[in-house]
């Protein structure tokens, strides 16, 4: 069985405030006679469902492009810890066995990926220490980012750099039972880029 993770790519599709949403321009349309469809898509990288690279948080940090791919694709957990808007998931929330190189984090605090709310909630950077020292390499979550929106400083980000951990961001997480999965959620080989849109998906094993 499939889990489709990823929230759909449209004109309604929030995304961070400032940031570029998706837009579609046709310039070829089968249904007005022309030959083909042939459609130009504008957005920012950090569209819906997303990978963020090091280089997003970290100077002279890599890039999408040089992230190695099993990162994204292999063993993962799903774990589901209702956390109040504008609060951090702390160390303690995360259970004992995880079992998996990849954890993906429910939060339900950002329930609709078409309306954009500020206080969702984000990572504790001492819960990216602990993920880590668990021997998680790939951390993912249902809100825009692992830090929390008003945040100054990127104190998570900061630790996941730190860690040479993988991020997922933006995910949907609402119908999918905690558990064991695959996880497959390759970034485009966008070069030089400082994210890349993902198609996010759970297998069942």
């Amino acid at each position: 069985m499939l889990y489709d993770i990823t929230p759909a790519v449209n004109a309604a599709l929030a995304v961070w405030p400032g940031d570029t949403p998706p837009t579609r321009e046709v310039l070829a349309d089968l249904k007005r006679g022309d030959p083909i469809t042939l459609s130009t898509l504008r957005s920012t990288v950090h569209l819906g469902a997303h990978a963020d690279a090091p280089s997003h948080y970290g100077r002279d940090a890599d890039s999408i492009e040089s992230r190695p791919l099993d990162l994204y694709l292999g063993s993962c957990r799903v774990v589901r810890i209702p956390t109040a808007r504008g609060r951090r998931v702390p160390p303690s929330a995360i259970p004992a066995d995880l079992a998996s190189e990849r954890v993906l984090i429910a939060t339900s605090s950002y329930p609709d990926p078409h309306t954009f709310n500020d206080d969702f909630a984000a990572l504790d950077p001492a819960t990216v220490d602990l993920l880590h020292d668990r021997g998680v390499r790939l951390v993912g979550i249902d809100t825009p980012s692992v830090d929390p929106y008003s945040a100054k400083s990127l104190a998570a980000h900061a630790r996941f750099l730190a860690h040479d951990m993988a991020i997922l961001e933006g995910l949907v997480l609402a119908h999918v039972p905690e558990g064991l999965y695959e996880l497959i959620a390759l970034p485009l080989k966008l070069d030089g880029f400082d994210a890349s849109p993902v198609r996010a998906v759970l297998r069942t094993i």
